[in-house]
């Protein structure tokens, strides 16, 4: 066992302090990350605070993890010694289901399903700890190159934040000819924009208010609107090809559908803490679809990252030291933040 420096919270809601976690020994597979910098993501506030479901404790979160390759096993193929690598939501899965096959280990259906970055146990019985730490070991296998045209700390969040939003981007067919729209202008909707964008998409942003009309237009949206503002969903009836909405507010979903074309889709990515509320009509009217989408299997976020490489898209990033990461929850949790805060692991 490892014996690793890591930020945990003890218990429900408690403050997140530094102290030490074991990790497994090195196996004939695995790598051992040494972590330069991982994002702070607003699921690592729902888990600490076990709003989805009793968490474990004491809990590491951090699934937005950038480093480089430290060690590797006897076995290792895929990795050498300073590698640029990152791990995003998921360590491991079953590999043998229809959806692992396919390159979909986010939906594994196989005995014990998706092994989660943190808050999870392996198939090794023992817990995941998460990126707030020094250290990670992985299995090969589940690990993502970085391309070297991106700087580890702005590139951290696009291993949950930025596959979000390009899965069901590339999936829904946004490019050349679409229109999108992206409801909210957050940590996940500020990649969205800058990802849709890059793909050739006319982009929207709908937000509660224009104040952050500038940054959307600096990110690559080509029009921007309040949904506070009646006149929006009147003069936009019918126009978008794809809406993905990252909020997780009890949003009216019914007049959100009405600003789709004939089959488009709108999409949900934030978890709403309450059942969705919607008029079927505004389905069946124009053959509209309701769908959702979780992060991305390892060979699409492997391609997002070559995407993200090739286009230099990376998050907006607040770098903080690790003894600024309660401070930071309390900003994530009133809005309080341009894009994304990233914890600098060399401060743990």
């Amino acid at each position: 066992m490892r014996a690793v420096p890591a930020y945990a919270a003890e218990r429900p809601n408690g403050p997140l302090v530094k102290t030490t976690v074991r990790r497994r020994a090195l196996g004939e597979h695995d790598i051992v990350i040494d972590i330069k910098y991982t994002g702070i993501c607003h699921t690592d506030l729902h888990q600490v605070a076990e709003d989805w479901g009793a968490g474990t404790f004491p809990m590491v979160p951090g699934h937005e993890i950038a480093g480089v390759v430290g060690e590797v096993g006897p076995g290792v193929t895929r990795w050498q010694v300073g590698d640029r690598v990152g791990v995003g939501c998921f360590v491991d899965s079953c590999r043998t289901c229809d959806n692992c096959r396919a390159g979909l280990q986010q939906y594994c259906t196989g005995e014990g399903g998706t092994v989660f970055t943190y808050n999870n146990t392996g198939r090794d019985g023992l817990p995941t700890y998460g990126g707030y730490s020094a250290e990670l070991v992985v299995d090969e296998a589940y690990a993502l190159r970085i391309p070297d045209s991106l700087p580890l700390d702005a590139a951290a969040p696009l291993l949950c934040a930025g596959i979000t939003l390009y899965s069901p981007l590339a999936h829904w067919g946004a490019g050349p000819g679409t229109k999108v729209a992206v409801v909210g202008l957050g940590g996940l909707g500020h990649l969205g924009v800058k990802l849709a964008h890059a793909m050739g998409a006319e982009v929207t942003v709908l937000s509660q208010s224009l104040r952050k009309r500038e940054d959307g237009l600096r990110f690559g949206a080509d029009d921007y609107r309040a949904t506070s503002d009646p006149a929006t969903f009147t003069e936009l009836a019918g126009a978008f090809d794809l809406i993905v909405n990252t909020v997780s507010a009890d949003l009216d979903l019914t007049a959100y559908l009405g600003l789709l074309r004939v089959d488009g889709t709108l999409v949900q990515l934030g978890a709403p803490a309450e059942p969705v509320r919607l008029n079927a009509g505004a389905l069946l009217s124009a053959r509209r679809s309701l769908a959702g989408s979780q992060i991305g299997g390892l060979p699409q976020t492997q391609e997002m990252l070559d995407f993200c490489g090739e286009h230099g898209i990376t998050a907006d990033i607040e770098l903080i030291r690790a003894e600024q990461i309660n401070e930071a929850f309390r900003r994530l949790e009133e809005g309080d933040v341009r894009y994304r805060f990233v914890i600098d692991a060399a401060t743990i």
